[in-house]
């Protein structure tokens, strides 16, 4: 009993320690500012697309009512599904708005006043979300839900025009960030976000009769509908058809837990790259797959990232120095996701 009641608590105990060390460790903001960059782009880019026909979908006389899309919705009263572009009866006032949301995308992508500009951004991305519910799908979901994660961090802290200004303010050469746990929680939150949305999308693909058969891709690339390629040519290989099929679906399965073991994460994440990119080009889903991407670049870790975004200089110094070495770690390199504090997974 008392062998017993020792393993107990020292199970409790590293629980415990380990729960803390995944959530709120402080990690470098590198993997955070590369995904904010990223985010605040499609986010501009989607939302520009509407200026195209904007009074026709949020105006006074638009296709879906202010009225139909509050009745959508649940109605008024109880209800978060709540937008300020209900209030607009004028054009002016509409495209006062839209281009004030424009501009806040814009400085969210570059990393100006960051702490403000990411709020705003999710707060504009959801003020549309809810205006015309008939038009939204996984793109606009995927959009709010990594804006409202980023806007929880220091996004700002990396590869931002905030840390541009505070360099030449105090006229210091730029040096990174601490780590933070903000950082740490924000990415931590797209992560398992990304592994419950894959694992999902796997289990309801097992309802599919077509995904148990190998035939699901074949489906999908002879859709005359969704076609943006012609691979009509898969037909003369039924083998190369199910395989394709089979590994999605396992893929998916297993997402949430082969992408945390550090030496099976760069293959779980070159995996999702062919499979995003056929979503994107082959289905003619551009924006939704490579937005699914950039959820993935959660799981990227912080010194890839500064040596992807890092530019040399004739000093042999970066716009974005490398943080300093990382403390000596036990048990050898496992380190998990993001940052240098980050803990092992």
């Amino acid at each position: 009993m008392t062998l017993l009641v020792a393993y107990l608590r020292e199970l409790q105990a590293a629980a415990r320690s380990g729960w803390t060390r995944f959530w709120f460790a402080p990690a470098d903001p590198a993997t955070l500012g590369l995904v904010r960059i990223c985010t605040g782009a499609m986010l501009l880019y989607t939302h520009l697309v509407w200026s195209l026909d904007l009074t026709a979908f949020f105006g006074p006389d638009s296709w879906i009512s202010a009225e139909a899309a509050r009745a959508a919705l649940g109605g008024e009263g109880g209800t978060w599904d709540w937008s300020p572009l209900w209030w607009f009866n004028s054009p002016l006032a509409l495209w006062t708005f839209h281009s004030a949301a424009l501009l806040i995308f814009l400085a969210f992508t570059l990393g100006l006043a960051s702490r403000l500009t990411s709020i705003l951004a999710w707060v504009f991305a959801i003020s549309y979300v809810q205006r015309v519910p008939g038009a939204l799908f996984g793109l606009d979901q995927i959009n709010v839900m990594l804006a409202m994660y980023v806007m929880l961090g220091n996004s700002g802290s990396a590869f931002s025009l905030d840390r541009w200004l505070a360099s030449r303010r105090h006229g210091a050469p730029r040096t990174p960030a601490p780590p933070s746990v903000s950082a740490n929680l924000a990415i931590r939150l797209i992560q398992v976000h990304m592994c419950v949305i894959y694992f999902f999308a796997g289990l309801s693909k097992l309802q599919g009769l077509t995904w148990w058969s190998g035939e699901a891709i074949w489906g999908a690339v002879a859709n005359l509908e969704y076609q943006s390629l012609d691979m009509t040519w898969l037909a003369g290989y039924p083998l190369l058809v199910a395989v394709l099929t089979q590994v999605t679906v396992y893929w998916e399965l297993t997402f949430c837990v082969l992408v945390w073991p550090r030496l099976i994460r760069p293959i779980v994440l070159a995996l999702a790259i062919p499979l995003h990119l056929g979503i994107a080009f082959g289905l003619g889903m551009i924006t939704f797959g490579l937005v699914m991407l950039i959820g993935c670049a959660a799981f990227l870790e912080p010194e890839l990232v500064r040596a992807l975004l890092t530019r040399p200089t004739a000093q042999g110094r970066g716009v974005e120095p490398p943080p300093p070495p990382k403390h000596a770690r036990r048990g050898g390199s496992n380190s998990a996701t993001a940052g240098s504090a980050r803990p092992r997974t």
